[in-house]
């Protein structure tokens, strides 16, 4: 929690700039995220790759995103979220300009490699920002308010994004957010700013980069046993979601349960528009009723359930296929609370490493599903081929998001082991517990 028990008028409107800024970016954040999935179908025909290289195409942006949570926490808590993200916007705007001009598939690696590392480091970012220019007991009020504006970029990634492709091309779509990218990383050098300034108007000075320091605290992190827990549950949960709305679940539709192209994608933008609903009432019913455990619980287990529906292939009105969908989105969004857990069991002053520990876990299992899932595709794929693009058997899918389907149960048990904060930083009582 911040030092400054009160903020001024102008340091309350101050923060809602630097809000604004940093939640335009997240929005192209997750527009970059899940945008494989509303154009899975044109990348296939762009490029002719299999299953499990679009899966690979589709994870890059994992890949980096995962192996960046713990330098991005690192950097948040000692050059500050400014200076990363003016840079993150620079890169990930010059990635989304390759990708959408890309001729090869390696070249439309190389750009989503760069759109991955550049978007790495918002949410950290936004995290901290948060952290400290807003009250602790509000924490996961802000950070579901932030996400579910950001979310409209994973809403846009899906019905919105494959009508544009349709219409005039995905790659001019990619060129124009890489514009956008550009200018937010612009705006984010002048009008962010790390922390509240003081009584007296001067800016405290960012921590002085101390590697000893730095590992020091990484590792005490990572040593915290009622840290795993939430690293646990944040890899189960968002990356069986990420897998699923980031690539498989448009294809898996479509092919798997004979929707025509717009019918899944609309399921695709209710999944994310109910994601998106489920962080602002997951963040405001925990800090409502001060409890953190039960809220992931039941939110994990009627998640699970709802794969069990898909796995079995039972056919479903579209009534009910689209009402499970927008459920799905909304239970999954207690995934969310795992950052708040993480942060409320480690030093205020770890906030930063802590959530990016514990973010890391999802994207982690991600990078890892969204390829594995194409491989076993790949497998049993029997030779059919429409347009260039192969065409996979509904049981094909089954199998694939059998995967799935056990991360995201995974996610549900390791939810039993949560450490409850009731809302607040508990790390000094569980260090006279472990002394």
């Amino acid at each position: 929690m911040t030092a400054m028990t009160e903020f001024t008028s102008e340091q309350k409107r101050r923060r809602l700039i630097i809000l604004a800024v940093v939640v335009a970016a997240y929005v192209l954040s997750f527009f970059q995220r899940f945008a494989p999935a509303g154009i899975a179908q044109d990348l296939a025909a762009a490029f002719q790759t299999s299953a499990a290289s679009l899966g690979v195409l589709a994870a890059t942006y994992f890949y980096v995103y995962t192996i960046m949570q713990v330098p991005t926490g690192i950097l948040v808590d000692t050059l500050g979220p400014r200076r990363i993200l003016f840079l993150g916007g620079i890169v990930a705007g010059g990635g989304s300009l390759l990708f959408g001009m890309a001729e090869s598939l390696d070249g439309a690696l190389v750009g989503r490699t760069l759109i991955g590392l550049g978007v790495s480091v918002t949410f950290i970012a936004m995290l901290k920002l948060i952290a400290v220019w807003f009250e602790e007991h509000r924490f996961a009020t802000v950070v579901g308010v932030s996400m579910l504006i950001g979310n409209l970029g994973s809403v846009l990634a899906g019905a919105p994004l494959s009508a544009l492709a349709q219409a005039t091309g995905w790659r001019g779509v990619f060129v124009g957010v890489g514009v956008v990218s550009l200018a937010l990383g612009i705006l984010a050098w002048i009008l962010v700013r790390d922390r509240p300034p003081t009584q007296s108007g001067a800016v405290l000075p960012a921590p002085t980069f101390d590697r000893t320091v730095i590992l020091t605290g990484l590792l005490r992190v990572i040593k915290n046993r009622a840290t795993w827990p939430t690293v646990f549950v944040n890899c189960g949960l968002s990356g069986s979601f990420f897998a699923f709305g980031g690539l498989w679940a448009t294809p898996f539709l479509i092919q798997g349960m004979g929707m025509s192209r717009a019918t899944a994608t609309a399921h695709l933008s209710l999944y994310f528009a109910g994601f998106a609903v489920g962080c602002l009432l997951v963040g405001m019913l925990s800090d409502r009723l001060r409890r953190r455990k039960p809220v992931i619980i039941v939110s994990s287990h009627i998640y699970g359930v709802i794969w069990l529906v898909w796995l079995s292939g039972v056919a479903l009105p579209l009534v009910a296929t689209y009402t499970l969908f927008g459920l799905m989105g909304l239970m999954t969004a207690s995934f969310t609370l795992s950052w708040a857990c993480a942060k409320e069991v480690n030093p205020p002053a770890l906030s930063g490493m802590s959530t990016s520990v514990t973010n890391m876990g999802g994207f982690l299992m991600g990078a890892l599903l969204q390829p594995a899932v194409g491989w076993i595709l790949d497998q049993r794929w029997a030779g059919t081929l429409a347009g260039g693009v192969r065409i996979y058997a509904p049981e094909d899918y089954r199998w694939g998001l059998l995967l799935v389907a056990c991360a995201a149960w995974g996610g549900a048990v390791a939810a039993w082991k949560v450490k409850e904060t009731h809302c607040r930083n508990i790390w000094n009582e569980l260090d006279k517990e472990t002394a």
